[in-house]
């Protein structure tokens, strides 16, 4: 124990005690935590009142712009065979001869193949409507084909064949494209020019006289045509510059003939002529790149 001096005399030194840690009064911290809450109260109210701004909503797809592409798909073609027969001539024996072979030369047929090409164009876009201009070229090679092969002369009973194709090398269009745009969803009619070129046949062989005096004759003829398409299609565009397209087309062109001679080793001739209009649908998938 340490001392102090007081007049001459030593004291000794006394230390106050420790005073124990004051507690907080859990009353008190409740009271001071409710009146924070009342003081912000309306504070948090306003805050909980102001609009949340929202993120800003994604640009509608633009279909403005010019593009190229490829196609393919399934095609069909239907045509309408004609027959004519000259009664005048000299091989047939009658003029009920002539008339039964044009009647039995006279039919249609229909075929189908694949297709396939490319396409290129270019659109305008205002609001939800759209405007475009398109061409396209695909191949196709189909070939219908009419035969009637179960026929005899009237006046002598003897068996003739004839028969008549229309074959197709390839499609051409030139279109406008009109129709609504739902943002990458665009919806159209269309319709313009078709172009194709074919090769037309007619034959006939005939074993007149019992096969004594047989008859033959072929018809041939090749042209470029012009016709009248129209179609529909929904296109989607699943990318900036990328979109596919699903399409159908119909077209319709006018009228191929040929003109030749049936004819036998006696000399004998009778003129014939044939000929055959064409349809073409197509059903065709694509894809296009939009600069």
């Amino acid at each position: 124990m340490s001392s102090y001096i007081v007049s001459g005399r030593s004291q000794p030194h006394h230390r106050e005690p420790p005073q124990p840690a004051r507690r907080c009064d859990p009353f008190a911290a409740r009271l001071l935590v409710a009146t924070a809450l009342i003081a912000l109260a309306p504070s948090i109210a306003v805050a909980a009142d102001m609009p949340v701004k929202a993120p800003a909503a994604p640009a509608p797809y633009n279909w403005t712009g010019c593009y190229v592409g490829l196609n393919g798909g399934a095609g069909a073609s239907g045509s309408s065979f004609t027959s004519t027969v000259d009664p005048a001539g000299t091989h047939l024996p009658t003029p009920a001869d002539a008339a039964e072979v044009a009647n039995d030369g006279t039919g249609s047929a229909n075929d189908s193949n694949i297709i396939g090409g490319g396409q290129a164009g270019c659109n305008w876009q205002t609001g939800t409507l759209v405007f475009g201009l398109e061409g396209d070229f695909d191949y196709f090679r189909n070939n219908p084909q009419f035969a009637n092969n179960t026929n005899v002369l009237p006046s002598t009973g003897d068996p003739f064949v004839i028969a008549q194709s229309l074959k197709t090398d390839y499609l051409a269009t030139v279109r406008p494209r009109f129709g609504v745009a739902a943002d990458r969803n665009f919806a159209y009619v269309t319709g313009g020019t078709a172009f194709t070129h074919v090769n037309y046949a007619e034959s006939y062989a005939d074993a007149l006289l019992g096969g004594a005096l047989p008859g033959a004759g072929l018809a041939t003829g090749e042209k470029s045509l012009i016709g009248w398409v129209i179609g529909a299609g929904w296109e989607y565009g699943w990318a900036d510059h990328w979109t596919f397209k699903v399409e159908y087309l119909f077209a319709k062109f006018g009228t191929t003939s040929a003109s030749g001679l049936i004819t036998d080793a006696a000399g004998g001739t009778n003129a014939f002529q044939g000929s055959a209009d064409l349809t073409i649908q197509t059903l065709r998938g694509g894809v296009n790149f939009k600069f």
